[in-house]
């Protein structure tokens, strides 16, 4: 997340609300919210990923609203491998976990898995893959945001070893707090990769890259505004964030 002063000069929109036409939490989570309501309100959902709930933290209402499952599902279900979704405030159940084992949830119970900017910490897409599968119902899906490989902020992270991350982002983005930044590995984060791992003979795939605001010009208008020009330009494939729904075949 950036300073509000840059993105407010590009986005005038943002005083409506406080969010632009390209946020990608109000793109991603509208897309969530929609398979929540198919399903009633009944839907038991797994939080994959959930961390401590930091974005409870936005100052922006409208994001922390549809980002917020718990209320809107039957069941919200947060994983972790982080002992902080211990105190995650936003889900219902809270259960730390560890890479190679069984999550602590039953074989096809789950209605969605959701896992926003998560796939690109994982470091056993195996494992991730498997235990997903597994829990998720026939009729199911996996939503889940992430950074592309190719886009700029995956190739930029990559570029970085993850030892100096927290220095930079601290640069780059200042209101990020260093308890949320977690080494990268960018296993799962193409469309081919995603198709190697769930197998389209299992889930549908419903794969698209977006341009949202410049999340790393720190507080700088011009590196906003060269940031914002160069994503116009910029084609499909190389655009910094996917959003990723698999339907698992029933």
């Amino acid at each position: 997340m950036v300073g509000v002063e840059p993105l407010q000069a590009l986005y005038p929109e943002k005083a409506v609300g406080g969010y632009s036409r390209v946020d990608g939490t109000i793109a991603f989570y509208g897309r969530v919210g929609a398979l929540l309501a198919d399903a009633g309100g009944r839907a038991r959902v797994l939080d994959f990923g959930a961390g401590r709930g930091a974005f409870l933290d936005d100052h922006v209402r409208a994001r922390r609203d549809v980002r917020l499952l718990r209320g809107r599902a039957g069941t919200v279900i947060g994983v972790d491998l982080d002992e902080a979704v211990l105190r995650n405030p936003a889900v219902d159940q809270a259960h730390v976990i560890e890479v190679g084992h069984r999550l602590p949830v039953a074989d096809a119970s789950v209605d969605l898995v959701v896992s926003d900017h998560c796939f690109e910490h994982i470091a056993e897409p195996a494992w991730a893959a498997r235990e997903i599968d597994r829990v998720l119902k026939p009729g199911g899906w996996l939503c889940a945001r992430t950074p592309n490989r190719w886009g700029y902020i995956g190739i930029g992270a990559r570029m970085v070893p993850n030892r100096l991350h927290v220095s930079v982002l601290r640069r780059l983005q200042p209101l990020k707090p260093a308890e949320d930044t977690f080494p990268t590995t960018y296993l799962l984060n193409t469309p081919a990769a995603l198709r190697r791992w769930f197998r389209p003979e299992s889930f549908d795939h419903v794969v698209w890259a977006m341009e949202n605001e410049p999340a790393y010009v720190g507080r700088s208008v011009a590196a906003a505004r060269l940031a914002k020009a160069a994503s116009s330009l910029t084609p499909p494939p190389l655009r910094s964030i996917l959003l990723v729904f698999l339907h698992k075949n029933g």
